[in-house]
């Protein structure tokens, strides 16, 4: 089967019709936004409006500040209008955002997280198949659904729900009743291969299913450039990025994987103190090559699927640069060129 490639969607309204309009011409099957300065829901609908052929998905949505009745009606509208393409990313973020920023309960969030999805289906049900809605769970209760407030039959079927995860517990969740994971952008070849998919197999064994069930999303860091000014630049945007992601506690686990568990509270204490410049100034080469797909563009193809083909049913290119469409364009033929040869 070959791999579905997506693009980062991070238009605001005003840009979102061009900006998918763009993304479809460069060649992706499908676009993902981010929960950051603006809603990720709206600028989707625009995409589906004018760049009709792309996949939509929200890459992610922070689940837990939303009811599930919320976030059901908001995916339900997305893939009828999108016919067929929406998938419903969720996360749960971390502690600190979702208890300071939006001022709500997090703990336990695995378990809150289950709970969640299992609430999203029963509601999803309710309405595709007509199941009396009867959902009690720990955290969320769902028992009345009048007609008035039923949408009826999506013509297009369930969206599927793709679920954000790091650690290990989240991550067998996913496998257990998402139907399908985002694997993080900070992740490296050891910490997917030895935590994330064994974590992932244990979650369906759960969950009774198969692989054959389940997609999976993997989220890649390139670095990459027409030239060499073009590459560094890349480069240096990338180790601010994963300087960032490094400063969180939170995202220990695919540092402690590679033996660069002791550079996290330094980072982290250096977040602390407002010194956001200075954190890419401490991630050297090795932990770069780690992290992220580096070279020439035409090696980029090549490089990212000798990482993640044998695994990925999607990837979504994470490139925090600026880059000319046509290289983006070539990448993108490469990486089908070879899938097609293999």
């Amino acid at each position: 089967m070959t791999i579905k490639i997506d693009g980062p969607f991070y238009a605001q309204l005003g840009g979102a019709a061009a900006e998918a309009r763009r993304l479809a011409d460069i060649g992706y099957d499908g676009v993902y936004t981010l929960e950051g300065s603006w809603d990720p829901f709206l600028p989707l609908v625009l995409a589906a409006e004018h760049a009709p052929g792309l996949d939509i998905a929200t890459g992610i949505a922070v689940a837990f500040p939303r009811n599930p009745l919320h976030l059901a009606y908001q995916a339900w509208d997305l893939q009828r209008y999108s016919e067929g393409r929406f998938l419903l990313g969720i996360g749960s973020q971390i502690k600190a955002h979702i208890e300071k920023r939006f001022g709500i309960d997090f703990d336990p969030p695995a378990t809150r997280m289950r709970d969640y999805i299992l609430a999203l289906k029963a509601i999803f049900a309710c309405w595709q198949d007509g199941t009396r809605l009867s959902y009690e769970g720990k955290f969320y209760r769902h028992t009345l659904m009048t007609p008035m407030f039923n949408p009826g039959p999506n013509p297009f079927g369930v969206p599927p729900i793709m679920l954000g995860a790091l650690g290990p517990r989240m991550t067998e969740i996913a496998g257990e009743v998402a139907d399908g994971l985002i694997v993080h952008p900070f992740n490296n070849e050891r910490f997917l291969r030895e935590q994330a998919l064994p974590a992932v197999a244990r979650g369906l064994a759960q969950g009774g299913r198969s692989r054959a069930d389940f997609t999976l999303q993997v989220n890649a860091i390139v670095i990459t450039g027409e030239d060499a000014a073009g590459r560094e630049a890349a480069a240096t945007a990338v180790r601010g990025l994963l300087g960032f992601y490094a400063s969180t506690p939170a995202y220990l686990p695919p540092m402690a994987a590679i033996g660069y568990a002791d550079l996290q509270p330094e980072l982290n204490k250096l977040s602390k103190q407002g010194q956001w410049d200075a954190l890419g100034t401490h991630i050297d080469d090795e932990f770069v090559a780690a992290f992220a797909v580096s070279g020439h563009p035409g090696d980029i193809a090549a490089a990212l699927l000798a990482r993640y083909g044998d695994c990925a049913d999607r990837l979504a290119i994470y490139a925090p640069y600026a880059a000319p469409d046509p290289m983006w364009r070539e990448i993108l033929q490469d990486l089908r060129r070879l899938q097609a040869a293999a």
